[in-house]
């Protein structure tokens, strides 16, 4: 039972904030060390008043009985005469009205005087007090009748200052005598009462304004370290965020390097393939006929012979426009200098030119600036989204648009041609526009139907030149 509640107070303890930790454990060992500082100030608050009080009464009390008694260290006792003049003394007058009781000892314990006729002759044991009376201090107590002499002032039941008083001789200085006087305190305990009471509140407003103190640098240190917390916590998020992305965006260009890689080597083997099937042939059939008889046999007529090299220069004629046809389509024009919108004019006016088409070009007012990668990529793209619209729509229809938004920038290709299906229709050229475009950290879409084919890439400019 005890173990699972000190299990509770330590997860209450842990849930709490540092600071207020701080003000609950500061302000437990403040309020300890305000009850120590307390104590103490107030016990030595309460002797100082007590001996400051018990020497002034006794000076006060010593310098008008002092001149009644006798030489003491030769009288050992007191006859009439004295005994008469401290009755008068101390039964009238100021001193008769503060002092309730009034003893001279001898240093055997002998009471020599009393207020009490009782106890004078009477022989008791030292006490404490007395003994260091005669060792020349002034003792006091405060309402602690416990000897037994004390019997009548007990029963008076008020508070009284008991207080020892060393006799000595003028010229010697020697104690030869003890007086004891008891003195009614009740203005001293109501001084006693409001010192103590002004100490107990002067240590309490201390500590707790050095409580308050500690406790608003605290909190203010805590409220920045939340502030500063929350403030790296976010960056953290950020970061992790940004390593997120990192990571996504490698693995994407690594599988696009390693899909950019296949269609280079698909790209290869189609213009191979283009020379092969086309220039070769020709230049092939061109050099097959340089070994025809027309050409060969002597006999040959000069129309045949001329007939025959006007064939051959005919061929290899179509095989250099087969060429130039296909160089056109690999050399790229100078763009890297050339603002977007005029690279995207160029690209639809080679279009134009090449298709005896028409392409509806929209630009806004103005295109944000890019790098070589983006503009090779957007040459690339509308050239080979027009060749597309052209060879599977026809070339109806056929627009380009660029727009800006939310710090992308968009470039479409549309056309209202039939369509096609881009799961099983996706040719090499489209691939490998798509590998381009994420490869640069863009994103490449597809959208085709019956009513059309539209083309879109989303590009990230927030962060270009």
């Amino acid at each position: 039972m005890f173990g699972r509640y000190l299990k509770r107070l330590a997860r209450i303890w842990s849930g709490l904030s540092l600071a207020w930790q701080f003000v609950i454990a500061g302000g437990i060992g403040l309020l300890a060390v305000m009850l120590v500082v307390g104590l103490w100030v107030t016990s030595q608050i309460r002797d100082g008043v007590l001996h400051n009080s018990a020497a002034t009464t006794a000076l006060y009390v010593d310098s008008v009985i002092a001149p009644l008694l006798p030489d003491m260290r030769k009288s050992q006792e007191l006859d009439d005469t004295v005994k008469r003049a401290l009755d008068e003394t101390l039964g009238q007058g100021a001193l008769g009205k503060r002092l309730v009781s009034f003893k001279l000892w001898r240093r055997d314990g002998t009471i020599l005087y009393s207020k009490d006729a009782d106890l004078i002759g009477r022989q008791i044991k030292p006490n404490a007090n007395l003994i260091a009376a005669f060792a020349g201090n002034v003792m006091v107590k405060y309402n602690t009748l416990q000897d037994e002499e004390d019997d009548k002032e007990r029963s008076l039941g008020v508070p009284l200052l008991e207080i020892y008083n060393p006799v000595r001789e003028p010229w010697s200085g020697e104690v030869v005598a003890v007086t004891e006087f008891y003195e009614l305190s009740g203005d001293f305990e109501e001084s006693l009462h409001s010192a103590l009471l002004w100490s107990w509140l002067v240590v309490a407003g201390a500590t707790a304004a050095a409580l308050a103190l500690l406790s608003g640098i605290v909190f203010r240190g805590s409220r920045t370290i939340v502030t500063q917390q929350a403030a790296l916590e976010a960056k953290v998020s950020e970061l992790q965020a940004a390593l997120a992305q990192n990571s996504s965006l490698r693995q994407r260009v690594q599988r696009a390097s390693r899909r950019a890689t296949a269609i280079n080597e698909r790209y290869l083997r189609r213009i191979g393939a283009d020379l092969h099937d086309g220039p070769a042939q020709l230049v092939a059939l061109a050099a097959l006929r340089m070994d025809s008889p027309a050409l060969v046999d002597p006999a040959t007529s000069s129309t045949l012979r001329e007939a025959e090299i006007a064939g051959i220069h005919k061929t290899l004629g179509e095989a250099m426009r087969e060429i130039r046809g296909i160089c056109n389509g690999l050399v790229l024009p100078q763009v890297e200098t050339q603002a977007i919108a005029d690279i995207l004019r160029l690209a639809v006016a080679e279009h134009e030119r090449r298709t005896s088409t028409n392409v509806l070009l929209t630009l806004p007012e103005r295109l944000p600036e890019l790098g070589t990668s983006e503009k090779i990529s957007i040459y690339r793209f509308v050239q080979e989204g027009l060749n597309n619209a052209f060879r599977h729509g026809k070339g109806k229809g056929q627009q380009v648009r660029a727009t800006t938004k939310g710090g992308k920038l968009l470039v479409e290709v549309v056309d209202t041609g039939p369509g096609f299906d881009p799961a099983r229709s996706e040719g090499l050229g489209l691939a490998g526009l798509r590998e381009r475009i994420e490869s640069i950290g863009g994103q490449f879409e597809t959208l085709t139907g019956p009513g059309g084919t539209r083309l879109v890439i989303t590009l990230s400019v927030e962060e270009q030149p």
